[in-house]
């Protein structure tokens, strides 16, 4: 249970003053729908109204608060010209200016003969000095309250920084005085402040500095946020480690059969791989590995040789895959080597019904069946696989934590293998996966060769139509990406389908489309063609972007390269090059490019290193926009910036171990508030795992 000193804080933001519905929505959108999310979206720039002159001495381009008196209003002939206000002090005269001006409303706000405090931005204009409209107005009692520095913050369409401003400040009421979970000699080291006071300076910076994430304000908020998320993680690994294992020992005589069959040596890496899964599973505590591999590292094939070492132990192993068409290429890779072996493999997917899947459960719940491969339709209810010893599970941050623990309950003490071949930053690992060990792959497959790497503006799709036709008339076959099922009326970005139209009136039938709301059976077609050859060209959204395997596509296309991330594209690019053909991979961008995206497209022409793509992906971006957090599974920081904060990562990461090594129930004082810290930050999956939480 939330404990009660944190209730005000998850009440709903419509019962902070003018938050209506319509407002929450808008205040939903920018910040979250409780009143702690506004507390996390801290300002972005701020707006000095300090500086208060006389009118004659006010610097154009500067905001100033002036204390005037109203001389005259001056109603334009037609509404198309400005309404003025004319003002004056003893040393000169200026003209507030409106457009679309409600004179009811400006007469009632400055009435002639009275003093009045305006703020704004001071111009001068044809020998005038105006601020045109004004950001506040008010009498002569409200000059102290505005001569303030006044937060920014973002905002969105119909919400203005007024509204958020008096929500915000409501919220930050309602902030408890809540008990320290930092030691008091790390606190006192730093020089922070309490959480309370820390958030309120946050909230009301005095100057630029205190804007920066190294500010002792912001530097204490997200080093609370970093400490959440590394508890959190260390509770769920100690969680781990007290549920028995079981030990799988297995000779590891079917792997070597299988190996024996392959037309190529492991690497070292995927040898040093499976020495250390093989050790895991031979413990008698739960494995939760992650194995992180570039595109085409061998993955898959290290997967299934574990999952050969469970079979051999009388187990049964599963592989779980996010999309339809990377399980059934992950069933191409590995029924026939399973076969050499004697095994047969299953598949299990969403679309399999009746009979088919009947037969399936059958064979998994008899244990007949050793080796699945399947969707997340492996982890539905009605699927009960008899003796489940090892569940592999691909592209982990396509699923979340929770996801890959239901698999993991399909059976008794299952040990967890986590794959992906999106390289994570080492700072990232720590937050997303800080409760797994960790193997990686660095080298690719012999006799993999380089992709050339072109960036053009989208102006030479001429040039690249004829390319492309070239390279098809070689029987070569090309991807070519678009970032959108539908022309989206707000983005100006080449659709799938309008460019599968354009494409087909110049190739013909020999181009294809293939996007992810096209139902299964007709994506698996169109795959298929394409892999077969029938079709030349694929045009599709990302769906391609993980796991499909087609050797003899060696041209890549990439409309609007410049909307990717770094490591979305190096993930298109890891789909070519895949054979002993040269490959190329064209990335078409709209101009004007930003320097973030020129700089993107420069990595990748530089390098096809895809763990210094990401590192660089994190720097130019930022975590959160790293793998696309809300769909990702990893966490999603409003206050700490893992780019900048690296260092104070790895204390909270001290800091977490070393209280679980003294309090792993937090049932100290400190115990207690860390307990508060956790609910606070909505990592409460984690209290559960606390014997006395």
């Amino acid at each position: 249970m939330r404990p009660e000193c944190l209730y005000p804080l998850f009440k709903p933001v419509t019962e902070l003053p003018g938050v209506g519905p319509r407002i929450a929505k808008l205040v939903e959108k920018v910040a979250g729908p409780h009143a702690v999310d506004l507390l996390w979206r801290l300002p972005t720039g701020i707006i000095d109204r300090r500086y208060a002159p006389k009118i004659a001495a006010a610097e154009p381009g500067v905001v100033a608060t002036l204390t005037v008196a109203v001389d005259r209003h001056v109603k334009p002939p037609n509404r198309r010209l400005p309404y003025k206000v004319y003002c004056s002090d003893d040393t000169g005269s200026l003209a507030l200016v409106f457009f679309h001006a409600h004179s009811d409303y400006l007469l009632r706000s400055l009435p002639v003969g009275e003093t009045r405090v305006v703020s704004g931005k001071v111009e001068r204009f044809g020998g005038e000095i105006q601020i045109t409209h004004p950001d506040h107005i008010g009498p002569l009692c409200d000059l102290e309250r505005l001569r303030a520095v006044e937060p920014v913050y973002p905002l969105t369409a119909g919400l203005s920084l007024k509204i958020l401003g008096k929500a915000l400040t409501a919220a930050l009421k309602q902030a408890p005085a809540l008990n320290e979970w930092i030691d008091p000699a790390f606190l006192s080291r730093q020089g922070w402040k309490s959480w309370r006071q820390s958030l309120h300076e946050a909230h009301t910076p005095e100057d630029e500095a205190a804007l920066a994430p190294s500010s002792k304000a912001r530097t204490r908020l997200a080093y609370d946020e970093l400490l959440a998320n590394q508890l959190a993680l260390a509770l769920v690994r100690l969680n781990m480690r007290r549920l028995k294992g079981r030990r799988i020992d297995a000779a590891g005589e079917l792997a070597r059969q299988v190996a024996g069959t392959l037309p190529f040596r492991l690497t070292p890496g995927q040898q040093a791989a499976l020495k250390e899964i093989a050790a895991d599973m031979a413990a008698d505590i739960r494995m939760l590995r992650l194995l992180q591999g570039d595109v085409g590292s061998g993955k898959t094939v290290v997967a299934l040789l574990a999952m050969l070492n469970a079979v051999e132990a009388g187990a049964q192993a599963v592989m779980m895959a996010p999309t339809e068409i990377l399980a059934r290429q992950h069933l191409a890779t590995i029924a026939p080597l399973a076969a050499a072996a004697g095994i047969d493999t299953a598949l299990l997917t969403g679309r399999d019904k009746g009979k088919a899947r009947q037969a399936v459960l059958a064979g998994l719940a008899s244990g007949e069946t050793a080796l699945a491969v399947g969707t997340h339709a492996l982890f539905q209810e009605d699927v009960d696989i008899k003796d489940l010893a090892l569940a592999v599970i691909d592209e982990q941050h396509r699923f979340g934590v929770h996801q890959r623990l239901t698999l993991a309950a399909k059976g008794a003490a299952v040990d967890v293998l986590v794959m992906t071949a999106t390289p994570i930053p080492r700072t990232l690992m720590l937050t997303a996966y800080g409760d797994m060990d960790v193997s990686r792959l660095y080298e690719k497959p012999a006799g993999r060769k380089p992709v050339d790497t072109r960036v053009m503006p989208l102006q030479r799709l001429g040039s690249v139509i004829a390319a492309v036709s070239r390279a098809l008339d070689k029987g070569a076959r090309v991807y070519w990406v678009c970032p959108l099922v539908e022309e989206s009326e707000t983005l100006d970005i080449a659709a799938a389908q309008d460019r599968h139209r354009e494409l087909l009136k110049i190739f013909g039938n020999r181009v294809g489309l293939v996007h992810g709301r096209m139902k299964g059976a007709e994506k698996d077609q169109v795959m298929q063609a394409f892999t077969d050859g029938l079709i030349g060209i694929l045009v599709a959204t990302t769906v391609i972007e993980v796991g499909v395997d087609v050797p003899e596509a060696t041209v890549m296309v990439v409309e609007h390269a410049e909307r990717y991330g770094l490591s979305q594209l190096h993930q298109l690019r890891g789909r070519i090059g895949r054979g002993d053909k040269e490959s190329a991979c064209l990335l078409l961008y709209a101009r004007p490019l930003t320097e973030t995206a020129r700089a993107r497209l420069n990595i990748l022409r530089e390098t096809d290193d895809g763990f210094r793509i990401a590192e660089e992906d994190l720097r130019l971006r930022g975590a959160g926009e790293l793998l696309g957090t809300r769909q990702s599974g990893l966490p999603d920081f409003r206050l700490a910036d893992l780019a900048q904060q690296e260092e104070l990562l790895a204390t909270a990461r001290d800091d977490a171990a070393l209280i679980i090594g003294k309090d792993a129930e937090l049932t100290s004082e400190r115990g207690q508030a860390l307990r508060t810290l956790l609910y606070l930050y909505e990592r409460d999956a984690a209290v559960r795992y606390l014997r006395s939480g």
